[in-house]
C-alpha cells in the first residue's frame, strides 16, 4: 500500500451550496441530515415507483451472509460490532477498514519522526531531526512575518514546530551522541531564540525540552559512560550560556500565567533548568542574580499565601542562590529579602506546616535567611525588621519552627557584628526560652548519652558562646546571663559538663579511627599530607570536637566570671579525674585552627586574643 497515495487529499470544490457540519451540531440537525441521506440513498438505489410495492422473494442464506459481510455496520465502521474495551467505552471506533489500515501503517512507521527508536538512532537520524527543526522554525518565522495579523496563515507551521520540538525529547537519552551535534549544528542558538517566541506554547515546548536535556538524573550503566554523559551535558550548558539563554529563560517566569496548568508546569521546568545549571557550575548564580530578575521573582513568589510546588521550588532556588556568594546575599538584602523572609516565616509562629512539602518550604526560607545573615549588612537589616523579636516569639510557641528560629538567632548573634543582636535578644526575654530548650529532658539516672548533640543543642550552645563573647562586662544583660548558670544549684553548669563528657567519648572513637587510617597509610608507604590532615580535622569536628570546643569555651568564661562556678567546675571535673588543664588543651586546638579577619575596631579583641586570655586564666587557677 502506498502511504503517499493514501494521504493525498482531493481538492475542495470552489463553489456550490453544500452544507457543512458546524463544529457543534445540534441533535435536530443530525436527525434531519440522516433523513435526507436515507431518502437520497433510496432514490439512488431504485428511483422507479414500482419499488414502493412490497415484494416477497426467497433469499439464499449464503447470499444473505455475503451481503452482511459487505455492509456489516453503519458507515462501514470496522469495529462497530466489537466488544467494548476494558474501560467500558462505546462500541466501534468510528473508522472504516481503510482508515484503520492507514493508522496501523502510520503507527508502525512511527509517523514523521514523532516516535524515535533511541537505541537505533544514529548520527544521521539526529541530523535529520535537527534539519526538520531548522526548516520548521524558519517556515514558521517566515509565515508569521508575512501574515502577522492572520493566524490561519501560520497555524499549520506552528503545529509542525510544536511536533518537532516534542520529537527532540528522546535525544536526552543519548546525550553522548546527540549533544555535540546540537551544538555543532547551531540548533542550540535556534532553541534559545524560540524561548521568546510569540506563542507561549512554543516557548513552553522549548522549556520542557531544555529541562529534559539538562537533567543529569538519568543514570548511566557504567562509570565511564557517566563521565562521558557529564561532559556532554557540560558542553550543552556552556553553549546555552554563550547564547545568553538565562535572560530569555527567566523572562518567561513573568510571562507565563500559573493559573493555566501548562503554564504552571512551564514555570516549574524553568526553575528546574536553573537548578540543573547551578548544579553544573555554582558560580553561574552570580550571573543569574546580576543579569536577570530571578531574585525579585523568587522573593515575590514565596509570598503567595497558597502553597504549591512552584512556591516550594522558588524557596529552594533562593536558598541555593545565597549559599556561597557575598554579592548575592547583599543583593538579597537590597531587594528587601530579609523583610520578605520574616514576613513569610511569621505565619509559622503559631501553626505548623500543613505537610512535608510545606515543611521543606519553611526550612528553605529559614536557610536562605541564615545564609544572608553571614553578612554584617544583613544583620542590621534583620535588627531593623525586628527579626530577633520574631525569632524569640517563635521559640516561645514551641512549634516545629522553633529549632529553625534558634539556628537563625545563632547566625544573627555570632561574630563582632552580632553584638547588638545579643543585647536585643536578652532584652526580648529570650534567655528563658533558650535555656528551656538547652535543658531539655533530664537524662535517666544522670547518665550521659553518647549520641551526638542535636542540631538544636549545638545552636543553643553556640548562642550562649556568642552571648559571652559579645555582651559587655558588668552590663545588666551579662549579669542576667550569669544568673542563669548560678540558679538551681548550678544545674546548667552540670548540663554543660554532661554534654562535654558525651562529646569527649565520641571524639575518642573518632580519633581511634583516624589513627588506624594513618597506620594503614604508613604501612603502604604513603605519608599523610596537608590535605589528609585537613580532612581528618573536619572529621574530628563532626565527631565531637566542635561541641567540645564550644562547651569548654563557655566553661572557661564561667570560671572567669564567678568564683562559685569556678569551684563547682573544679569539683565536678576532679570526680572524673579531669582538671582545668583539659579545658586548656581543647582551647589550644581551637586557637590553632581559628581563621578570622582582623577586627576593624581596635578596641575589639580578636577571637584568638580572647582564647589566649582564657587559657592564661585557666592555667593560673
Amino acid at each position: 500500500m502506498d502511504i503517499d497515495k493514501l494521504f493525498k487529499i482531493p481538492k475542495l470544490p470552489t463553489g456550490g451550496n453544500k452544507r457543512r457540519m458546524p463544529d457543534a451540531p445540534t441533535p435536530d440537525m443530525i436527525k434531519r441530515m440522516r433523513v435526507d441521506e436515507e431518502d437520497a440513498g433510496t432514490r439512488h438505489l431504485d428511483p422507479s415507483p414500482k419499488s414502493r410495492k412490497a415484494k416477497v422473494e426467497d433469499v439464499d442464506e449464503d447470499e444473505d451472509e455475503r451481503m452482511e459481510d459487505e455492509e456489516f455496520a453503519p458507515g462501514n465502521d470496522a469495529d462497530y460490532f466489537a466488544e467494548e474495551d476494558e474501560e467500558g467505552r462505546f462500541f466501534g471506533g468510528g473508522l472504516t477498514s481503510e482508515q484503520k489500515d492507514i493508522l496501523n501503517i502510520f503507527d508502525q512507521a512511527g509517523g514523521e519522526g514523532v516516535q524515535v527508536d533511541v537505541e537505533e538512532m544514529g548520527i544521521t537520524g539526529i541530523r535529520k531531526l535537527l534539519l526538520r527543526l531548522e526548516r520548521a522554525a524558519n517556515k514558521n518565522q517566515d509565515q508569521r512575518s508575512k501574515y502577522p495579523d492572520d493566524p490561519t496563515k501560520f497555524i499549520d507551521s506552528e503545529a509542525d514546530l510544536d511536533g518537532i520540538l516534542r520529537a527532540l525529547m528522546p535525544l536526552a537519552q543519548i546525550p553522548i551522541l546527540a549533544y555535540p551535534e546540537l551544538v555543532r549544528s547551531g540548533s542550540v542558538a535556534r532553541l534559545v531564540g524560540l524561548l521568546s517566541h510569540e506563542n507561549a506554547d512554543i516557548a513552553i515546548d522549548v522549556i520542557d525540552l531544555l529541562h529534559e536535556l539538562t537533567d543529569e538524573d538519568n543514570e548511566a550503566d557504567e562509570e565511564e559512560e557517566e563521565e562521558q554523559r557529564s561532559t556532554a551535558v557540560k558542553t550543552l550548558i556552556e553553549a546555552l550560556l554563550e547564547n545568553s539563554f538565562l535572560e530569555l529563560l527567566v523572562e518567561n517566569l513573568n510571562r507565563l500565567n500559573e493559573e493555566e496548568e501548562a503554564d504552571r508546569l512551564g514555570v516549574f521546568h524553568v526553575l528546574g533548568i536553573l537548578e540543573n545549571v547551578l548544579a553544573f557550575n555554582p558560580d553561574i548564580s552570580k550571573t543569574l542574580i546580576k543579569k536577570t530578575k530571578t531574585l525579585p521573582w523568587t522573593l515575590n513568589r514565596i509570598q503567595n499565601p497558597a502553597h504549591d510546588d512552584n512556591r516550594g521550588y522558588a524557596a529552594e532556588l533562593l536558598s541555593i542562590l545565597l549559599q556561597n556568594y557575598r554579592e548575592n546575599r547583599l543583593a538579597y538584602g537590597k531587594n528587601d529579602g530579609v523583610e520578605v523572609s520574616l514576613k513569610v516565616l511569621s505565619q509559622f509562629r503559631r501553626r505548623d506546616p500543613a505537610d512535608g512539602e510545606e515543611t521543606e518550604f519553611m526550612e528553605n526560607v529559614f536557610d536562605a535567611l541564615c545564609s544572608a545573615l553571614a553578612e554584617p549588612e544583613n544583620k542590621q537589616l534583620f535588627l531593623d525588621s525586628e527579626g530577633v523579636d520574631l525569632m524569640v516569639l517563635i521559640m516561645k510557641e514551641k512549634k516545629l519552627a522553633r529549632s529553625r528560629a534558634i539556628k537563625t538567632l545563632d547566625y544573627a548573634m555570632s561574630g563582632p557584628s552580632g553584638s547588638t543582636a545579643c543585647e536585643t535578644f536578652v532584652d526580648a526575654l529570650g534567655l528563658k526560652s533558650l535555656f528551656t530548650t538547652f535543658m531539655g529532658k533530664a537524662s535517666k539516672k544522670g547518665k550521659a548519652s553518647d549520641a551526638p548533640a542535636s542540631e538544636e543543642t549545638s545552636h543553643t550552645l553556640s548562642i550562649v558562646s556568642s552571648l559571652f563573647t559579645n555582651l559587655s562586662s558588668e552590663s545588666p544583660a551579662r549579669i542576667r546571663l550569669l544568673a542563669k548558670f548560678v540558679e538551681n544549684n548550678y544545674e546548667k553548669v552540670d548540663k554543660l559538663l554532661e554534654i562535654r563528657e558525651s562529646a569527649q567519648r565520641r571524639l575518642i572513637e573518632t580519633e581511634a579511627d583516624i589513627e588506624r587510617e594513618k597506620k594503614e597509610m604508613i604501612e603502604e608507604g604513603e605519608k599523610p599530607g596537608d590535605g589528609e590532615e585537613a580532612l581528618w580535622y573536619l572529621r574530628r569536628l563532626d565527631g565531637g570536637l566542635f561541641t567540645l570546643q564550644t562547651v569548654d569555651y563557655t566553661l572557661a568564661w564561667l570560671t572567669m566570671e564567678d568564683d562559685g562556678i569556678l569551684s563547682h567546675i573544679k569539683q565536678m571535673l576532679s570526680r572524673k579525674n579531669k582538671s582545668l588543664q583539659d579545658l586548656v588543651k581543647t582551647l589550644q586546638i581551637y586557637q590553632d585552627n581559628v581563621n578570622e579577619p582582623e577586627p576593624t575596631d581596635e578596641s575589639t579583641l580578636s577571637q584568638k586574643d580572647i582564647l589566649q586570655n582564657l587559657m592564661a586564666f585557666l592555667s593560673g587557677s
